[in-house]
């Protein structure tokens, strides 16, 4: 599938590496290379954070270098909002996405620490710059969030398999609808509801359109009305 490796260089705390994996774990990502931890690794903040993304954090592999981290990728993405002055393509985090699932050979993203980004020997590494479209005014992102955002695009590549889609029932056909729409008007005409007379053709139809609009089944045609049998015979107590 072309799963990309996450590169987090000189993350700083604990708990953003912990909120990484679990990131990455939602979108099928499992593999996180950790370039010169500040506090060293493991980290004990990390696991709460990870919220069970746990098999992240236990093979995560640390390095000294980002030229070690990267050295067995042959598409390497520099994930920042400046170039740093530094000459390469700039991409999308979905034209890297596409790139990575037709790409030869592994890829790496990578994410600098969360105070001040990747640092110009860092870009100069990689490939290609990775760029989020993000509000000029206003371009921080902390490192989980970059790390999602590069990671569910990757998954929409991916096929992953998608939430169960819950059966709601065959519509009703009209002639249900019909009998249910008739239930209600003779009730409210009972209860005086069609007032002022003038008035009771606009009201019908505006009553027509809201119970229409759904796409009723036919259990719940059926549960409304016996709702308003119940309403229109009560029970004695």
């Amino acid at each position: 599938m072309n799963r990309p490796v996450i590169v987090l260089v000189r993350p700083q705390l604990g708990e953003n590496i912990g909120k990484a994996a679990r990131a990455m774990l939602n979108f099928g990502l499992t593999e996180m290379r950790l370039v010169s931890p500040r506090d060293g690794w493991p980290n004990p903040d990390a696991g709460p954070s990870a919220a069970g993304a746990d098999s992240v954090l236990d093979e995560a592999q640390v390095f000294d270098t980002l030229a070690e981290a990267v050295a067995d990728c042959a598409h390497v993405y520099a994930t920042t909002v400046r170039k740093r002055g530094v000459t390469k393509p700039v991409v999308t985090p979905d034209a890297a996405a596409r790139e990575i699932h037709g790409a030869q050979g592994r890829s790496a993203i990578v994410f600098g620490p969360e105070r001040s980004g990747l640092e110009t020997e860092d870009v100069a590494l990689a490939r290609k710059i990775l760029t989020v479209p993000i509000n000029p005014d206003f371009g921080s992102l902390n490192l989980a969030q970059a790390v999602i955002l590069c990671a569910y695009e990757w998954s929409k590549q991916a096929s992953l398999e998608q939430p169960t889609v819950t059966d709601l029932g065959e519509p009703a056909p009209q002639d249900e609808l019909e009998g249910m729409i008739d239930q209600f008007e003779t009730l409210l005409e009972g209860a005086g509801y069609f007032f002022p007379p003038d008035r009771a053709p606009a009201t019908k139809r505006t009553l027509r359109n809201l119970l229409t609009k759904p796409g009723w089944n036919h259990l719940e045609v059926r549960t409304l009305r016996g709702v308003l049998s119940a309403l229109g015979n009560p029970r004695a107590r």
